[in-house]
């Protein structure tokens, strides 16, 4: 029974990696060619969004 707990913590924060990888590849991608925003504001942006699809991602897995 505790493996199972273990292996869902490990498939959520699997699912959050994921989720904040996607968002922050998107928006990096939408910025800087998309948009032709600087490096620098494309990354700040992607970090930007990695994190706050990673709270959502978060919020939603422990519902």
């Amino acid at each position: 029974m505790i493996s199972r707990q273990g292996s869902g913590a490990m498939k959520n924060w699997g699912f959050i990696a994921m989720h904040a990888s996607v968002a922050a590849a998107f928006i990096f991608l939408l910025q800087r060619f998309g948009l032709n925003a600087s490096l620098e504001s494309s990354l700040l942006w992607a970090l930007t969004f990695a994190v706050c699809a990673a709270g959502l991602a978060y919020k939603q897995s422990n519902r």
